[in-house]
């Protein structure tokens, strides 16, 4: 009897072992970002953590900012974390795109080292000015045309060299043939500082931010770079239109990214929850009228990584044209 008991006892251990895994999640979940306290990224995670938090069943949504590097920082410790769905990134076309090609050497490979989980949605930049400081900026015309009569002389702000509000801008003085100045800045805070404080002539700015600052009455919005005017400021011409520069578009995306080698159960549970969120009439319309952020069809993660890889080509190309490096 005894010897029959003592025989069965491995056949029964991995029964018990799978008995006391708990189900994903069952634990906080933290997604890192690589932009400060008051970004547009930083704005939409808080946003985001207590719906998406509830669609997993309760669990908390976790926030942390690890700055530095174009976001490069906060990319490496997810790219080396464990593939568990408990270590997030919330990435852009910045972080998982534009420094393919921006930094000549990383620690990690954007596509390789990551699992693309869900698109967030497409973000423009609007262009910038503060009233107060450069009133004679009324418009985007009056703007080129004092950067055509000043070579040299004007300036712009962006969140940092490679970031999409660098590279928006630096597509824009392609585009209008103008001659003009970029200052980098560590992130939005320092940007927003500079033009409300009259040390840059104006900010291609991302449109959460942007938004808010519009209303408040501390920019005036010359132009945004989508293709048709944003719902959330009707009357807010296009660049396109503002400019004279017709078929002027630039717009990004933000997306959440895993480790590599992600389960395919624990992929599916994040993207499902993910999108249900993003369905949610009341988020989708805060997303919309407060962040200028626009909703596309919602992707699977195999669609969502072939817009990351077309993406790593296409600002590639931005890159190289405009001279941008950090290195």
């Amino acid at each position: 009897m005894l010897r029959r008991a003592l025989l069965a006892l491995p056949l029964a251990a991995p029964a018990i072992a799978m008995a006391q895994e708990a189900p994903f999640p069952n634990r906080p979940i933290t997604i890192y970002s690589g932009f400060p306290n008051g970004s547009g990224i930083d704005i939409y995670i808080r946003r985001m953590a207590e719906p998406l938090g509830r669609a997993l069943g309760g669990v908390t949504i976790l926030a942390d900012n690890r700055t530095g590097a174009g976001g490069n920082i906060g990319s490496e410790l997810v790219a080396k974390s464990r593939p568990d769905g408990y270590t997030l990134y919330f990435g852009t076309a910045g972080t998982h795109a534009i420094n393919a090609t921006l930094y000549r050497t990383l620690p990690f490979d954007v596509i390789r080292d990551f699992t693309p989980i869900s698109h967030l949605g497409d973000v423009p930049n609007i262009l910038t000015v503060a009233p107060d400081k450069r009133p004679a900026f009324s418009n985007c015309a009056a703007l080129l045309s004092a950067a055509r009569a000043n070579p040299g002389r004007l300036n712009y702000a962006s969140t940092g060299n490679g970031a999409s509000t660098h590279l928006s801008a630096a597509q824009f003085v392609l585009a209008a043939q103008v001659d003009v100045v970029h200052v980098p800045y560590r992130g939005q805070p320092g940007a927003q500082t500079a033009l409300l404080g009259g040390d840059v002539d104006f900010f291609m700015n991302q449109s959460g931010p942007a938004i808010g600052a519009i209303r408040q009455g501390q920019v005036k919005g010359l132009g945004v770079t989508t293709a048709q005017r944003l719902p959330s400021l009707p009357d807010l011409p296009t660049v396109a239109e503002a400019c004279n520069l017709p078929g002027f578009v630039s717009t990004t995306w933000y997306g959440l990214f895993g480790p590599a080698h992600l389960p395919a159960p624990i992929l599916e549970r994040l993207s499902s929850a993910v999108t249900s969120v993003l369905r949610e009439r009341e988020f989708s319309t805060w997303l919309t009228d407060n962040q200028g952020i626009s909703l596309p069809p919602v992707y699977t993660p195999a669609e969502f990584a072939e817009i990351q890889r077309r993406d790593v080509a296409a600002w590639g190309d931005i890159v190289r044209r405009s001279g941008a490096s950090v290195d």
